[in-house]
């Protein structure tokens, strides 16, 4: 008497079948198989959210910006390598946005209408994170 693998793999699953389904056909009702369709994307809430979200948001991070630069910049810079120091500060800042662009990308989150909101709220958010690394860089007085 020889024991296949995949005869015992099919006992456990018309098992599962016969518990899973509720009814004891072996045959999956219509919404059984759209619930497995995974090519389409499940239906999401309709958020509300207002007209000008992206308008706001973006407001606030360019505010929030010109107060970090405003603190930054009130003081003069320390003589040595200024130059290097903001470039090596602007390149963390836009790293820092870049994952979060990729993260709102993998959320389903950084998706615009049109291209003029999508340049206002990138390059507010690559101008915001510029400014808070600048902030504790120069702030912080462990590099200085």
């Amino acid at each position: 008497m020889s024991w296949n693998f995949l005869d015992g793999l099919d006992i456990i699953v018309n098992v599962l079948e016969l518990f899973g389904s509720g009814s004891g056909s072996g045959s999956r009702s219509t919404s059984d198989r759209k619930s497995l369709n995974y090519d389409e994307k499940p239906q999401k809430k309709s958020s509300r959210r207002s007209k000008y979200f992206t308008e706001k948001v973006s407001a606030g991070l360019i505010a929030a910006t010109a107060f970090f630069f405003l603190i930054v910049f009130k003081d003069p810079l320390p003589a040595g390598n200024y130059t290097q120091t903001l470039v090596v500060t602007s390149l963390i800042g836009v790293v820092i946005s870049f994952v979060v662009f990729f993260i709102l990308h993998v959320m389903e989150l950084y998706y615009f209408k049109n291209i003029f909101k999508l340049l206002l709220f990138s390059c507010s958010v690559i101008a915001f994170f510029i400014s808070v690394v600048m902030y504790s860089y120069f702030r912080s007085g462990w590099f200085i």
